[in-house]
């Protein structure tokens, strides 16, 4: 009987242990609860699912150096931070092109005519993306903000203006759905 409840005991840490081992799953996509950018270890605050006419499009998820739920701060701070977007549908450059456009319009206006050559540098790396890429925006102070497809740096753009920026497209006044910007605030 002893020996029975010293396994069951074992086995239940064991079980609870690998709870912890992916912070988030949503809509068929599971991210990882930690990324390392740089020297920084970086944790998953939230993941959202962004929904276009009720089909799901991508799932993105928020990674800070710790837990944040002020939007505001996140963008304006110079500390690392990375957002990964995993598509569970398919878009052409173009439909990527025109939502990112749409977004620099509603949350950071100004941008468009401030920031316009680093805007078409960005346009510019879009590609097409399929059921199961990933786009991942990750900015390092003092280096930028860098844009990634698969694992395959595409641009990195300097300075801290990019990131805000980029970071505004989900975290902003108009994100592209209001629960997208809910669950990467891990509301």
């Amino acid at each position: 009987m002893r020996k029975t409840v010293l396994s069951l005991v074992v086995v239940s840490l064991v079980l609870l242990s690998t709870v912890g081992l992916h912070a988030g799953t949503l809509a068929g996509v599971t991210l990882p609860d930690t990324a390392q950018v740089g020297s920084a270890n970086l944790v998953l605050n939230g993941i959202g699912l962004r929904t276009e006419f009720m089909v799901k499009v991508y799932v993105a998820g928020l990674y800070l150096e710790q837990k944040s739920s002020d939007a505001s701060a996140i963008i304006k701070a110079d500390a690392p931070k990375r957002i990964v977007m995993q598509f569970v549908h398919s878009a052409s450059k173009s439909q990527m092109a025109s939502a990112f456009s749409e977004s620099f319009k509603d949350n950071t206006p100004d941008a468009m005519n401030t920031m316009k050559a680093d805007i078409n540098r960005f346009f510019g790396a879009l590609d097409a993306v399929k059921v199961g890429d990933q786009m991942i925006f990750t900015y390092i102070p003092g280096t930028g903000t860098t844009f990634a497809i698969n694992g395959q740096d595409k641009v990195t753009i300097a300075g801290p203006g990019f990131g805000q920026v980029i970071f505004s497209v989900w975290l902003g006044p108009k994100p592209p759905t209001p629960q997208v910007k809910k669950g990467m605030l891990g509301q």
